[in-house]
């Protein structure tokens, strides 16, 4: 019997879910409950679309999006762990950490009472992802699809000794245009600006995106809300676990030299992570558990 039918005897659920293989190599599991439709790859537990009945996309996958073994996807809720940004020691190391571009296992899938769909996802370890974490650690996302979206990456220390870990939920978010959007909640925050010479600067009012964006805003557990007046609803980030929210989107240039971007596609997005990065990274001690949560729903303008 096939990997894919192996999943599906073991994992499918009759109006909820239904794993299918979309390019060689690449399994992704279907959800369609009463509430949403979503789609998660199991390569990196890569949440890749979510979209309410009823409503537009709340999560942006790039029409471009390359789905291919060992390539991260352009969109969805890439997860950054267990580090975030290039690697404190080795540059040579893949920046945002590994988890997003190797295999994760389906554990377990679920229908819940008031109809939402629940799936958990295992990290699988190998020599190179040791090699690169050599930390005794284990690592699952659990993701419930219901009228809001809910993903939570759990980080366990199975060993003896305490380790720093960064991570974010890398989530790009469906927009109908830059240039329509504000997104509230980081007032008066303070953020370290990457774009250009390295600064510290603090948030003043809403952010409004006219030239590239790439901020760490540190030390914030705030929800964040992105008004949107062009399809009139407003999309709010609430999270748990996190002290730190990056708010990026890569303009014009950058865009047009990314290949699953091009010239346009970045005025239909705009990032919003929820994380701990840089200050904000986590001691987890021997036997501890550290869960990172996000939440994303619609509401009305």
């Amino acid at each position: 019997m096939s990997v894919l039918n192996l999943l599906n005897q073991k994992h499918a659920i009759e109006n909820h879910v239904q794993l299918r293989e979309i390019a060689d190599g690449m399994i992704i599991a279907e959800v369609a409950n009463q509430h949403a439709l979503a789609n998660i790859a199991l390569q990196g537990a890569h949440v890749a679309t979510f979209q309410p009945r009823g409503e537009e996309p709340v999560i942006w996958l790039s029409p471009l999006a390359k789905f291919a073994p060992g390539k991260s996807i352009r969109g969805g809720v890439p997860i950054c762990w267990p580090w975030f940004g290039p690697h404190q020691t080795d540059s040579k190391l893949p920046g945002h950490g590994f988890a997003r571009t190797v295999p994760w296992e389906l554990l377990d899938t679920k229908a819940l009472e008031d109809g939402s769909t629940f799936l958990r996802f295992g990290l699988i370890e190998n020599d190179t992802t040791r090699a690169q974490w050599p930390h005794p650690s284990t690592a699952q996302l659990e993701v419930t699809v219901g009228k809001a979206l809910r993903v939570e990456l759990v980080t366990a220390n199975t060993g003896s000794a305490p380790f720093e870990l960064g991570e974010a939920l890398h989530t790009y978010l469906q927009i109908s245009d830059v240039g329509n959007m504000t997104i509230r909640g980081l007032e008066g925050c303070e953020y370290i600006d990457k774009v250009g010479a390295t600064t510290r600067r603090t948030q003043q009012d809403g952010i409004v995106i006219e030239s590239e964006v790439d901020r760490v805003y540190v030390n914030t557990a705030a929800d964040c809300v992105i008004e949107d007046k062009g399809l009139k609803r407003a999309i709010r980030i609430h999270k748990e676990g996190s002290r730190s929210t990056v708010v990026w989107n890569p303009w014009t240039e950058k865009a047009e030299k990314m290949g699953d971007f091009g010239p346009k596609l970045h005025r239909d997005m705009v990032c919003v992570e929820s994380g701990n990065a840089m200050e904000n990274a986590v001691t987890v001690a021997p036997g501890e558990t550290h869960r990172l949560v996000a939440m994303y729903s619609v509401e009305k303008l």
